[in-house]
């Protein structure tokens, strides 16, 4: 019986605008020389199920010709992102067509995430195997969360039914593919893959992460990142 083959897609086009950086924050050097995207590539490659990985860069990027990973013998093609994350992934997919099944698995990983463990990762694979739709990797929420309303009223919602996604986030790429060519057809908004898998009514699984897969989004998240990588 032919094996189900994984595909890594990493949307990697931010401009770093929001950073305040000179240059996109994945390419940014981390303590042990590599950049916040080669340190993703890196650990995520390190997985032999991979069987090849897309990037989708900006149209003007001028930076991952120098990445180790560019010549790197997995490495399908790179694309151009879009708009929005969801735009990159998918047109990281439409690249996938001629490659991939629809059983086939799709591992979408931010590419500001340095810090994510390989066992995690394999983690992940071992307990989503088994699933017709996929999983993603999540940390249950552990402090007290309120939430205020329009009118100033606040309340405490319950946490015990709350994650905070993390990437990667892994699904079949049929099903994938199709749940975020529909949010693009609705002109709906979405912040992550498994976003567009609720908007088609499907159910997946919650596996839980570490802590320390944080997202780069501030410089002094660059600081922690690096005391993690140390660790």
């Amino acid at each position: 019986m032919k094996k189900d083959k994984y595909f890594l897609v990493v949307p990697a086009s931010g401009t770093g605008k929001r950073f305040n950086s000179k240059i996109p924050k994945q390419y940014i050097n981390l303590d042990n020389g590599l950049t916040i995207l080669d340190q993703c590539l890196k650990v995520i490659l390190s997985n032999e199920i991979i069987s090849g990985f897309i990037v989708a860069l900006d149209k003007k990027d001028t930076y991952f010709k120098f990445s180790k990973f560019a010549k790197h013998s997995k490495l399908i093609s790179t694309v151009t992102g879009g708009k929005e994350r969801f735009h990159s992934v998918l047109n990281a997919l439409n690249s996938l067509n001629d490659i991939a099944k629809p059983n086939d698995w799709v591992l979408v990983h931010d590419a500001v995430r340095p810090c994510i463990k390989k066992e995690d990762i394999a983690k992940l694979i071992e307990e989503v195997a088994g699933d017709k739709v996929g999983g993603i990797l999540a940390n249950k929420v552990v402090d007290t969360v309120k939430q205020k309303n329009i009118n100033g009223l606040v309340s405490t919602v319950d946490r015990q039914k709350l994650h905070l996604a993390q990437t990667p986030q892994l699904f079949r790429f049929g099903i994938l593919k199709e749940a975020i060519k529909g949010v693009v057809e609705q002109n709906r908004h979405i912040t992550d893959e498994s976003e567009a898998l609720e908007c088609l009514g499907y159910s997946y699984r919650i596996v839980d992460g570490s802590s320390s897969n944080i997202k780069i989004t501030t410089q002094k998240d660059i600081d922690l990142a690096n005391y993690f990588l140390n660790q």
